[in-house]
């Protein structure tokens, strides 16, 4: 986007939004262009949303690409991604809605559930993974559980989205969504993650819950 945009536009309250400063003042410009689709689409913005639009992915591949989904590296429950260089123990239960990224490594006995584990990652035998993203090279521990708050459009709602809620509330607690691990985050073993944002490189030694871990 050309700088002569941005400066021409007035924000009175501080803040640029995409949505009500920058896209109206381009489309009265006669500067803005859309592409109408009917097919499925959504916004990442939050941790949420991506977890959200992982399951639309997985559903597609299904429909196209099935060869693509994981049937029996382990105990596949749903619509399955898991890279070809993951290590993945054949006594684990995984899915529905999991995607496992390359190099990742599952042990033995573990769960995980609507989930996104990113390259690198390491989950300890085990360890419990539930509406949670797993950052790379993070390590969960044994007997660990790392567990978020699910987050769905609402079903009885026509053309319904995922809605963008903000990260804290108005009393100033976390607002319950998913799990987070940044990369190189290291959970011990037998400790319980839940509904938390924990930044890069911290080590967890304790449990924790409903907090944003700097």
């Amino acid at each position: 986007m050309k700088t002569s945009v941005i400066m021409g536009l007035k924000a009175d309250h501080g803040n640029l939004w995409f949505e009500t400063d920058i896209f109206p003042k381009m489309a009265s410009n006669g500067k803005l262009f859309a592409l109408h689709t009917t097919r499925w689409w959504s916004q990442t913005k939050t941790a949420a949303a991506v977890l959200y639009a992982n399951r639309h992915y997985l559903r597609l591949f299904k429909k196209r690409y099935a060869a693509r989904l994981c049937k029996d590296r382990a105990q596949i429950l749903g619509d399955v991604f898991i890279d070809p260089s993951a290590e993945v123990d054949k006594s684990a239960k995984i899915g529905p809605n999991v995607s496992i990224g390359p190099n990742a490594k599952i042990g033995k006995g573990v769960r995980i559930k609507e989930s996104i584990i990113l390259a690198d990652a390491i989950v300890n035998e085990h360890a419990c993974v539930l509406h949670s993203v797993i950052g790379w090279r993070s390590v969960v521990g044994a007997w660990s559980r790392v567990e978020g708050i699910p987050i769905t459009p609402n079903p009885n709602l026509p053309f319904a989205k995922l809605e963008n809620k903000p990260l804290f509330l108005s009393d100033g607690r976390l607002n319950p969504s998913l799990t987070i691990l940044g990369s190189d985050v290291s959970i011990a073993p037998e400790t319980i993650v839940l509904n938390c944002v924990v930044l890069p490189y911290k080590e967890l030694s304790c449990s924790y819950k409903n907090q944003i871990i700097l």
